[in-house]
């Protein structure tokens, strides 16, 4: 072969020159800087949703219109999850798209859809605890609708309304709690001597009513449960929160977009656990049962989630919800409505 020709092939671009090994490092690394840019604007949607879900200050004079812990703020929590969850397929979408995930990622993305599953029990508690709550609004209706009724008012509308009212105040305390200060029934049966037994109603004739409400709310618990009677409330969220351990500097990737979504997906089931009556739902309110807490200033999304969840305890903590089924707004209202229609029954000209 003659040397020019020899020459001018070797000049000609191999796949392999230099050049194009750069060309693929400078691609590389333009890729992984893109995928970083995606996750901290992930981290930083995730914060922005929690952050909306901080209460706004009320201005002077004026009362907040939305309260933690109501009905609203609760469905905006959900939403705010399904949003996050959301935009976390999208990224992992992407990643994939990149090339294939290592498997330590993998792992964690299997981890954290377990969790989303044990969260599934969760919901379908706090669906029962919803429609347990329905059934404290028409016990209120029923006692209501005595003492708003036109003419006369008769004993036996009298002891309709005080046997839902005495149903009534059974169900609105939780079982443990009750439980661990005497039982349902004592709370009961305190409960007719400071309302009902001040008149009419012997200490016989209130023990035995007291007795007959407590016995109709235990059943109605134990008939309500879509999960089993062995279900408990704070073991689940343990179990969710099992192995939630926040990343090490040096871990980059899926690795805090996966933590994060699994630091969420706990306070938002610990969240509706408060809310609304579960089995074992005092038990987990305990401190040590809480969500593990991030450090503040290591994710964009960590100030807003812990400052929601010490609003929680701190809600959790008052004396007059110490004792009640459900942190959420619209049962404590309930509660303190029941209060106001036993002494009005007990003012009764009858």
């Amino acid at each position: 072969m003659p040397v020019t020709d020899y020459q001018g092939a070797s000049s000609s671009p191999s796949p392999f020159s230099f050049g194009s090994l750069l060309s693929l490092r400078r691609d590389h690394t333009a890729m992984a800087s893109g995928e970083e840019a995606d996750l901290e604007v992930f981290q930083r949607h995730l914060a922005a949703n929690l952050g909306d879900l901080l209460p706004a200050e009320a201005a002077e004079g004026v009362p907040a219109q939305e309260e933690i812990l109501s009905v609203a703020w609760i469905r905006r929590l959900l939403e705010a999850f399904i949003l996050c969850q959301e935009e976390f397929r999208v990224v992992l979408a992407q990643a994939r798209r990149r090339g294939a995930l290592p498997a330590a990622a993998e792992r964690l993305v299997a981890e954290f859809h377990e969790r989303a599953v044990k969260a599934l029990d969760v919901c379908n508690a706090a669906r029962d605890g919803v429609d347990q709550v329905r059934r404290l609004e028409r016990l209120a209706d029923i006692a209501a609708s005595v003492l708003l009724a036109p003419g006369e008012i008769h004993e036996g509308q009298l002891r309709r309304a005080r046997k839902a009212v005495s149903e009534l105040s059974v169900l609105l305390v939780d079982d443990t709690t009750a439980a661990a200060s005497g039982g349902v029934a004592s709370f009961l049966a305190s409960h007719r001597n400071r309302s009902f037994g001040r008149a009419r109603a012997s200490p016989s004739r209130g023990s035995a009513t007291g007795s007959s409400a407590a016995s109709s709310a235990s059943h109605f618990r134990s008939l309500s449960w879509s999960v089993s009677r062995a279900w408990s409330a704070s073991r689940q969220l343990q179990a969710i929160g099992a192995g939630l351990t926040a990343p090490r500097a040096h871990e980059g990737g899926l690795v805090a977009p996966v933590y994060a979504m699994g630091c969420i997906l706990h306070f938002t089931a610990w969240a509706l656990v408060a809310a609304v009556p579960c089995p074992d739902r005092s038990s987990a309110l305990l401190a040590h049962h809480l969500p593990v807490a991030p450090a503040r200033a290591a994710f964009p999304w960590a100030p807003p989630l812990l400052t929601l969840q010490e609003r929680l305890a701190e809600e959790g903590k008052r004396k007059e919800r110490r004792s009640s089924c459900g942190l959420l707004k619209e049962i404590h209202v309930l509660d303190k409505a029941t209060q106001k229609l036993a002494d009005a029954i007990d003012a009764a000209p009858i």
